[in-house]
């Protein structure tokens, strides 16, 4: 759960992010990051060492270890909270599909891109009827 610490209208952007492989093996390797990230945002969280709200400078050890591993390295410690919010990602062919009702969500973005993805964003609610977005 996000607590919202600005006062906006985003808190239902309805986002869809696409990002675009050349391979099905390539959109399946990226959801896989993703999904090992959010992984460990939940264990950091569950162990006290990450709370959504509080930004912080360092990363834990499990998550330096795994971006190692992965091969992540444009996200910044602050925006690993990002990992924590309501999102549903999955792979639809040679495409990772994510959907939310946040717009922070540049570590989505940037991990697509690094995964070789040409990417595109948009709000289903300006744009309706292209198959995605929450309670189509």
């Amino acid at each position: 759960m996000k607590v919202w610490r600005l006062f906006g209208s985003e808190h239902s952007a309805n986002l869809v992010m696409i990002g675009r492989f050349k391979e099905v093996t390539d959109a399946i390797k990226a959801k896989e990051v993703i999904d090992s990230i959010i992984t460990q945002v939940r264990a950091d969280e569950a162990a006290g060492l990450l709370k959504t709200g509080d930004l912080p400078d360092r990363y834990t050890d499990g998550m330096l270890e795994l971006f190692q591993r992965v091969e992540v390295h444009t996200i910044r410690p602050e925006e690993v909270e990002q990992f924590s919010y309501e999102v549903t990602v999955k792979v639809d062919g040679k495409n990772v599909v994510l959907t939310t009702e946040e717009m922070d969500v540049s570590v989505f973005l940037k991990v697509l891109i690094d995964e070789g993805a040409r990417v595109e964003v948009y709000s289903a609610h300006k744009y309706p009827g292209t198959g995605y977005g929450r309670g189509k």
